[in-house]
């Protein structure tokens, strides 16, 4: 690996931690699309660029997620009961997802991943927040809604805040209480996202020495660095802060990662 790429991953899991912790939304919406560009740059195959920052993605969740959870519960913010009943949905879900994801070309995996976080930047630029209006259904409801939430964030390599809060919220959970909440649900859906990756990458010839099927050993070992250390900080920040402004930045940053990452690999 280039030294010259070492701090970018820092910066990277820095920043993916924090927002991590502060928004409750998957470290991958700002891993992958830096990865896709930092890959390419390095030359790795362009079939499987894209595929390699999604399965790295996703393994970061797993630590950022343990992290975040701690945090969120020292605050008394996750509601235990209702993780355990999304849980069995979102490991089988997050693990067909990423069987999926293998088997979708890079350009049809890409459109995707940039369509669903123009609709997550959009959501926080509104600060849209669906109206409480009714309860959490019972084990059944909450399963249905873990495999959705498992298989569309294991497409997109994110811990799926961005479905589990409006979710949660519209079922009439507190908002910290919603967040902390989808902190717990990221790491179900990074163990079976990374094993997902991980099998379904097993064996590709043209992938770069340091992988583990589809997840890139040497940018995950940098970028852990910086994010466990950071994500408490953004989950702390969470129960202080008014985080509307930070939504809207993160908006704008989240479009501006999505442009770069669509040019790189199609902009040649």
């Amino acid at each position: 690996m280039p030294l010259d790429v070492i701090p970018i991953y820092l910066l990277t899991g820095a920043a993916a931690g924090f927002f991590a912790g502060l928004l409750g939304v998957g470290g991958g919406v700002v891993v992958v699309p830096v990865l896709t560009v930092i890959f390419t740059w390095q030359g790795f195959p362009g079939r499987e660029v894209l595929h390699l920052a999604l399965g790295t993605a996703m393994a970061t969740i797993l630590f950022t997620s343990l992290s975040s959870l701690r945090a969120h519960h020292a605050h008394r913010a996750v509601l235990w009961p209702v993780m355990r009943r999304l849980t069995p949905g979102i490991l089988l879900c997050t693990l067909l997802g990423a069987q999926l994801a293998a088997g979708i070309s890079s350009r049809a995996l890409a459109i995707f991943y940039v369509a669903f976080m123009l609709f997550i930047a959009l959501q926080m630029f509104a600060n849209l927040r669906p109206t409480p209006s009714r309860s959490l259904p019972g084990r059944a409801g909450l399963g249905l809604a873990g495999s959705l939430i498992g298989a569309i964030a294991s497409l997109a390599a994110m811990g799926g805040g961005a479905l589990t809060v409006p979710y949660l919220i519209w079922c009439n959970v507190r908002p910290h209480q919603a967040i902390g909440t989808s902190a717990a649900v990221g790491l179900p859906i990074a163990v079976g996202g990374t094993l997902g990756y991980v099998w379904n990458g097993w064996g590709h010839g043209e992938l770069p020495a340091g992988s583990l099927g589809f997840v890139y050993l040497p940018a995950l070992v940098v970028i852990l660095l910086a994010s466990v250390a950071v994500a408490p900080l953004g989950a702390g920040l969470a129960h202080r802060l008014p985080v509307v402004v930070l939504k809207r930045i993160f908006a704008g940053l989240l479009l501006v990662l999505s442009a770069k990452m669509l040019w790189s690999l199609y902009g040649a």
